[in-house]
């Protein structure tokens, strides 16, 4: 896995750098989710890794295949990957190039799975103390876990904030085990 973001890297930081001179940062990342679906669906990873096919073939196939999805940088961006065999790289370019994203907008995107459902005035003083702790502005998303049988999970990125009463049961299993 890192190799494949070490390869994805500089592909994904030239279609942000060229996103943001364009000031089409929601375009792009609309593009690179759409291409990153459709090279993850098993017939087209089978075509796209095709070594009896040359570039220009899977290229024009791909774009055709995402149609109006991709204006013309996006095409260019599809031929590139094609020409330098680097298709199957799709779906780390689009994660990076949301971490970019997530990075130049000082957002980030935060699961909260809850146990039950919560109040509105519980989420928004949940979503504020993270935006102060994350000293970043949050984009939420909610789920409800009855296996949490109790509290929350926060996922926000690499960090996880596990308060659940399952966690916590864990925890002390693994401790009393050890």
């Amino acid at each position: 896995m890192a190799e494949f973001i070490t390869l994805a890297r500089p592909y994904a930081k030239a279609a942000f750098q060229s996103a943001l001179d364009e000031k089409a940062l929601d375009s792009w990342s609309s593009m690179l989710d759409m291409a990153a679906a459709v090279s993850s669906e098993q017939p087209v990873k089978g075509f796209l890794t095709s070594p009896s096919l040359p570039a220009d073939t899977i290229a024009d196939a791909f774009v055709d295949l995402l149609g109006d999805e991709l204006n013309t940088k996006g095409q260019n961006f599809i031929r590139l990957l094609a020409e330098n065999k680097r298709m199957n790289l799709l779906p780390a370019i689009s994660n990076l190039f949301h971490i970019l994203k997530s990075n130049q907008e000082k957002s980030i995107n935060v699961e909260i799975t809850t146990a039950f459902e919560v109040s509105p005035e519980t989420l928004d003083n949940l979503v504020r103390s993270l935006k102060e702790r994350l000293a970043r502005e949050v984009k939420f998303s909610t789920t409800v876990d009855n296996n949490l049988i109790g509290g929350a999970v926060v996922r926000a990125g690499d960090t996880v904030i596990d308060n659940s009463v399952r966690g916590k049961l864990v925890k002390l299993f693994e401790s009393m085990n050890s």
